[in-house]
């Protein structure tokens, strides 16, 4: 059997890379909020507003 000090501090790591699983999963998940908070104003922006048509977009992006 493993003594407590051991487990202990075993346990702890293995929490520690949880923790740390975690906090990389929520600074994706806010970085995904913020992009959307900014497509949801540029949206709010330009409504109303003419697009640009596919074909001139397509030739300034050099797709054309």
């Amino acid at each position: 059997k493993m003594p407590t000090a051991t487990k202990k501090r075993s346990d702890q790591k293995r929490s520690l890379g949880d923790l740390k699983r975690q906090v990389s999963k929520l600074t994706v998940r806010v970085e995904e909020l913020e992009d959307l908070r900014d497509l949801n104003s540029a949206v709010s922006r330009n409504s109303g507003k003419r697009g640009v048509a596919w074909s001139k977009a397509k030739a300034s992006l050099g797709l054309a």
